[in-house]
């Protein structure tokens, strides 16, 4: 079983690098890219299972519905402040959605945030996926939730 499960994590993490957009991708138009939605999930050994933690939406940017592009990012301008309106629920242990869990909240992005044209970032409900509780977004570049500005 659990070779099955890293079979499968490795075919969906090499497909979902396919679906990334190109590195130099936005520096000629001096933009970011911003993940849609991420949801944490966490392998835990000891019980050979995965927890399902919590996931996030993005629901607007400065009061606007963003444009979501085919590969699950939205294309943002580089050095801008930014408001970004977000939603979070957590998840059962077979994943679907606890809607009695669904919050909102807003995530302010400094002008100096996104410096760096062509970075793809990841908004995420918590920092781990296990025993927390509301919506406490932490941007990182990473799919893994630790903040990280390079």
């Amino acid at each position: 079983m659990k070779y099955i499960l890293l079979v499968l994590f490795g075919s969906l993490l090499l497909s979902g690098c396919q679906s990334l957009p190109p590195a130099e991708e936005g520096m000629e138009s001096d933009a970011v890219f911003l993940s849609a939605s991420h949801c944490l999930n966490e392998y835990l050994d000891d019980l050979d299972k995965v927890h399902y933690g919590p996931c996030l939406k993005v629901l607007s940017i400065d009061g606007e519905e963003p444009d979501i592009r085919e590969d699950g990012f939205i294309e943002l301008p580089a050095k801008t402040a930014l408001t970004i309106s977000v939603s979070c629920v957590y998840r059962h242990a077979d994943g679907t959605p606890i809607p009695a869990t669904m919050e909102n909240a807003e995530f302010s992005v400094a002008g100096s945030t996104f410096a760096k044209a062509g970075q793809r970032w990841y908004l995420h409900a918590h920092k781990q996926a296990r025993q927390v509780v509301g919506c406490e977004p932490t941007l990182s570049r990473s799919v893994h939730p630790t903040y990280d500005t390079d």
